[in-house]
């Protein structure tokens, strides 16, 4: 199967200011000479997806910057800006806070221009339409991450026409959260189940979006805004309906989190990342103006590696490794997502090594191994060639969404079996013998559970933490407090990150968040 190649290409928008200055460039493509033929719309298509392979988003940053606010992983890092996003204390001038702004605002605006120059072009027209699904998908996925990273943020969902347009205002949560149901409803109307059995230059490639992935993103927008019957809807149709039943979970947790078993069946939308064998390239891909010579390469593999095999920079907290240990499988052993998600010392386990050598570290030391090469034959993460590709929406997580949303409904026996499929494949006691009849209030908390050892250093955490309104519950930011220290330095509105001061500098027009 063919896995889609983002382009290298950099879309320009030209506004000349003095008819004397605009010179064309022969051996540059501008808007105006650009926008002409399908294989154009094509190439237009993949530069959206070229901007989630850069360092502000899916490379490294949006992921690191997301885990770090968790209470599962915690900085530890040389690198202050990663403890200072991890204790809450992130000044607005942090570099990696602007990145994640630029990277998410730089898709958007390749976005836009998809979604506003495709449909004049003359081309296949069941093409045209999945182009345009894949634009709405990723400009909604772009406002989403967006929305759960500062909070509120300008829409923009046009290319500037005028100097006054490069200043947008700050909209409203609820303008902001209406913008992204309906870009993923737009994609949803609009996208493919799979590109295996369609006609044109697509088909066949896989990690383009699809049909499911704006379905199950579609739901989880409606489920932390807590429209609970809207996504319960969306989920139902994944799980039971008669067109996207086609999910289902993978035997081996860990196959989600390395290369060899990429775009599996549980996986409805991974960002592809390729080592420099599958594609070449000589430069790591940390963003900046695209050129021939990137590699497509991962950084968080190095960016989490234990001491002496990368940068370490985040470490599990003690909290999440004793969860791990609170409920042991059916055969009375450990939980295996603990040695898929955390490196530690366990010799009862049969697990004494770190990348395939002799534990090095005091027995205690535990460092993250989801997302890591380790144990997977390669000797350390330096030369940033990790091509794993990073999973943003698995079946476990429309499983254990749809049993959130039933409990949410009152629904609460319903949502048993949907939470005991993903507690299967690891070999966990029924829920149902082990905690019968569980009160919505109780099973709130028991979801709460089986989310952070499913999800945890996925960048997941600190969402849920926030939908949750945790924080703002005395007795749950105590909670907090007790499995990670850094939520004693948490203040109000410093769960998100603050709006770069660089972009209140220059727009007149963007208010601060809660962060700033």
């Amino acid at each position: 199967m063919n896995k889609i190649k983002y382009s290298l290409l950099l879309l320009l928008v030209m506004m000349g200011c003095n008819d004397r200055l605009d010179l064309t460039n022969p051996n540059s493509q501008t808007t105006g000479t650009f926008w002409q033929t399908e294989s154009q719309a094509i190439a237009g298509c993949d530069a959206i997806y070229n901007s989630m392979i850069i360092d502000g988003s899916y490379m490294r940053m949006t992921p690191a910057l997301s885990d770090a606010r968790g209470d599962d992983m915690s900085g530890d890092s040389p690198w202050v800006d990663y403890v200072q996003v991890s204790n809450f204390t992130i000044p607005t001038t942090s570099a990696p806070v602007q990145w994640v702004w630029g990277a998410w605002y730089q898709l958007i605006w390749r976005a836009n221009q998809v979604l506003e120059n495709v449909p004049g072009i003359t081309m296949d027209e069941d093409l045209k339409k999945r182009i345009l699904g894949q634009a709405y998908f990723l400009r909604g996925l772009a406002y989403f991450n967006l929305a759960n990273t500062y909070k509120v943020v300008p829409i923009i969902t046009s290319t500037p026409k005028s100097s006054t347009d490069y200043y947008p205002a700050s909209a409203t949560e609820e303008e902001i959260w209406a913008q992204i149901f309906s870009d993923f409803q737009n994609a949803k109307d609009r996208l493919p189940v799979s590109y295996g059995n369609v006609s044109g230059a697509d088909m066949g490639q896989i990690g383009r979006a699809t049909k499911g992935a704006a379905t199950g993103m579609l739901g989880k927008a409606y489920l932390y805004r807590k429209q609970w019957q809207n996504a319960a809807d969306q989920f139902n149709l994944l799980i039971n309906g008669p067109e996207l039943n086609i999910y289902s979970l993978v035997s081996n947790y860990r196959d989600n989190f390395t290369a060899s078993n990429e775009n599996n069946s549980e996986s409805l939308f991974e960002v592809q990342f390729a080592g420099p064998n599958e594609v070449g390239g000589s430069v790591p891909n940390w963003g900046g103006d695209p050129s021939s010579s990137w590699k497509q390469v991962s950084g968080q593999a190095c960016t989490y590696a234990a001491d002496g095999y990368g940068w370490s920079d985040f470490l599990p907290t003690t909290w999440i490794y004793n969860e791990y240990k609170q409920e042991k499988t059916k055969d009375g052993k450990t939980d295996p997502r603990l040695l898929a998600t955390i490196a530690s010392y366990e010799p009862d386990d049969n697990s004494t090594t770190v990348y395939g050598n002799p534990w090095p570290y005091a027995t205690n030391k535990i460092y993250p191994r989801k997302y890591t090469n380790d144990g997977l034959g390669v000797a350390n993460e330096y030369d940033l060639n990790s091509g794993i590709n990073y999973r943003v929406l698995r079946y476990a997580d429309i499983l254990l969404m749809y049993a959130e949303a039933l409990n949410e409904l009152g629904q609460t026996a319903a949502a048993y079996p949907y939470i005991q499929q993903v507690r299967d494949r690891v070999n966990l006691p029924d829920l149902v013998a082990s905690k019968p009849n569980l009160a919505q209030v109780q099973m709130r908390d028991q979801i709460a559970h089986e989310r952070a050892l499913e999800f945890a250093s996925e960048g997941q955490r600190i969402n849920d933490i926030i939908r949750w309104g945790w924080l703002y519950d005395a007795d749950k930011l105590a909670m907090l407090k007790t499995h990670d220290p850094d939520f004693n330095t948490w203040t109000a509105g410093n769960e998100y990150l603050p709006i770069p001061q660089t972009e209140l500098d220059v727009n007149k027009n963007l208010l601060p968040n809660p962060a700033n």
